[in-house]
């Protein structure tokens, strides 16, 4: 944890709350607090439920405790398996990669509030989900790095029609349904066209930051180092270059106004993040949920197996 950051998740075991080390205990438990969940969860921000010996096959009594309202993953960005009604395995990108810190589909036009993280296989090392307080997130940037991103960002995708780089657009929109599509993008504000091959090109400005709607905190709140080539790391940035120019990248993002995103700005986005996360360590049966507004979270480098599952409410 960096020194500068006091603040961690609130952890609460079967023993810190009088219950058994039961599945049945922590239902009972979140059946106490009633509607005194959420002002919990915004007061603390992140929540670690450990102990509490939950299967995989008995998540569902928990998830409708913590998620009233189970979203599906459309228009997201990262690959991942659903395995279940709105359940989904988390990113699933090479283990060895660190994934940097980021909101929840912060570039969509709508984006779940809670996200809760299952742990079904731990990880033999590393593999922690690191989370950071994205007011804190902000407050780390220079002031030259806030003010450029003040009007926001422009996100564009190219999206091919089953094979291609990336992501298709039946895999991202969960349909095969043009129309579908068409709908989604106009109410999401979007720019896009179809393109001869059956890929579609879609333009979308959002928010850099965002306010809490309960607390009124300004947090960062944008997947800029995500989508920048320059997050990819110099030998893969150079060699996507070579093939193809940025604007055809499966994902790539500006300024609203279209100026290019200095490379050092991205930069320092993605390792202030990192830099001021607290990693949260799994064991099979740890629950974590966090606000997803007040929090961004990534994924540490692991060794050995590792399922992590992940569900969302709006």
């Amino acid at each position: 944890m960096n020194a500068l950051n006091a603040w961690a998740p609130l952890e609460i075991r079967p023993s810190d709350i009088g219950a058994p080390a039961t599945p049945e205990g922590l239902v009972a438990h979140l059946d106490g607090l009633g509607d005194g969940l959420a002002p919990l969860l915004t007061e603390h921000k992140a929540l670690v439920f450990r102990d509490f010996q939950v299967p995989a096959d008995g998540l569902d009594p928990v998830m409708d405790r913590l998620l009233p309202r189970r979203l599906a993953y459309v228009n997201g960005n990262s690959p991942r398996t659903k395995v279940g009604s709105n359940v989904y395995t988390s990113t699933e990108y090479p283990p060895e990669f660190t994934i940097s810190m980021h909101n929840e589909m912060s570039y969509a036009s709508s984006w779940p509030t809670r996200l809760m993280f299952y742990c079904d296989v731990a990880p033999q090392t590393g593999g922690a989900t690191p989370v950071v307080d994205a007011q804190l997130w902000l407050e780390s940037l220079d002031d030259e790095v806030r003010e450029a991103y003040r009007d926001g960002v422009r996100y564009t995708q190219n999206l091919h029609d089953g094979k291609g780089l990336g992501k298709s657009w039946q895999d991202t929109f969960e349909t095969d349904d043009r129309d579908r599509v068409d709908a989604y993008l106009k109410e999401a504000g979007s720019e896009w066209s179809w393109r001869p091959d059956g890929s579609v090109r879609v333009s979308t400005v959002r928010p850099s930051t965002l306010r809490h709607p309960v607390t009124g905190t300004e947090v960062w709140f944008n997947q800029s180092d995500q989508w920048h080539p320059a997050a990819l790391g110099d030998e893969t940035a150079k060699a996507l270059a070579q093939i193809m120019a940025p604007e055809e990248l499966p994902q790539s993002v500006t300024f609203a106004d279209g100026r290019p995103i200095p490379d050092d700005y991205v930069i320092q986005v993605r390792d202030r993040g990192l830099d001021n996360a607290v990693d949260v360590d799994w064991h099979v049966g740890d629950l974590l949920l966090i606000d997803n507004i007040l929090v961004a979270h990534g994924r540490r480098s692991f060794t050995g197996p590792r399922r992590v599952l992940v569900a969302m409410t709006d």
